[in-house]
């Protein structure tokens, strides 16, 4: 009797340690919903090991947009830095908020399939909370609210204003905010940045930057194109100058060959983040 609950503990300590041993985790990973379509299943491995082969720290790196959202429990903060002399009046600045929730959201929705975040992803929205304004004089900003934060005068070292390095994310990566004026409620992960004179585009984990002119005038279009590009930089997405992947043309994040986020921008997002969930436990 004690020879057979023995062999019995010893076959289950076996089972046991099979089942945690690290190198058979491959059941995990088997339980990816990746389903891409399959004319995009090559292009696709194509983009994923150029970044893997040419960013420098792309998996020690700890600021993409996806670290932020998870931060922020499903939310981003945003900042509008006004480098430009051009009035607003509050009519102006909440058309321009309405236009950053909506275009950003696009993004977000690129990660939804029947009601649901693709592959574990656990947000079907993302609120964009625009928390303040950065102008070089007060003046500039026609109204008086309370409604965001106003920071005049304080500029950059390139003479662009900006709203405070305490609040910002990409000065405090760690998620603590002990010098924000309004807090860490008030802080804010991206900056939207909206240079008079401008021309194209820039985008990190920091935000994205346009022209003045070009993002005011392009408030009504369903897609402001040049901004969705940036947001694909600040959740890693790479420009295609040099190069195409097999099967593919036209896409956003091919700068000048789509106007709005495609298939295929999507199906890299959602690589992205196949890549990079575990990190956060899914």
């Amino acid at each position: 009797m004690n020879t057979h609950l023995s062999r019995l503990v010893a076959v289950l300590a076996t089972l046991v340690a099979l089942i945690a041993a690290p190198g058979l985790t491959a059941p995990a990973q088997a339980a990816d919903e990746w389903k891409p379509p399959a004319n995009l299943v090559q292009p696709l491995g194509e983009v994923w090991n150029h970044v893997e082969s040419t960013y420098p720290d792309l998996y020690g790196f700890r600021n993409y947009g996806w670290d932020q959202v998870m931060a922020n429990r499903g939310s981003i903060n945003y900042c509008v830095r006004w480098e430009s002399d051009a009035p607003v009046s509050v009519s102006l600045r909440d058309r321009i908020h309405t236009a950053l929730k909506k275009q950003f959201a696009k993004w977000a929705a690129a990660m939804v399939d029947d009601g649901k975040g693709t592959n574990a992803w656990p947000y079907t929205t993302v609120p964009v909370n625009i928390v303040g304004w950065a102008v070089k004089n007060r003046s500039t900003l026609q109204w008086t609210d309370n409604s965001v934060d106003v920071y005049a005068g304080n500029l950059d070292g390139g003479g662009a204003p900006q709203c405070a390095p305490d609040c910002g994310r990409f000065f405090h990566q760690d998620g603590t905010y002990p010098k924000c004026p309004g807090g860490a409620a008030r802080h804010y992960d991206q900056s939207l940045w909206l240079t008079k004179g401008f021309q194209g585009g820039a985008g990190g984990d920091w935000g994205q930057r346009v022209g003045q002119e070009y993002f005011t005038g392009a408030l009504d279009q369903e897609d402001i194109h040049i901004y969705l590009h940036e947001v694909g930089h600040t959740f890693g997405l790479d420009d295609f100058y040099d190069w195409t992947p097999t099967g593919q043309c036209c896409f956003l994040m091919n700068a000048g060959t789509a106007s709005r986020i495609t298939e295929f921008d999507t199906w890299m997002l959602r690589d992205f983040w196949r890549h990079l969930k575990s990190r956060y436990g899914y």
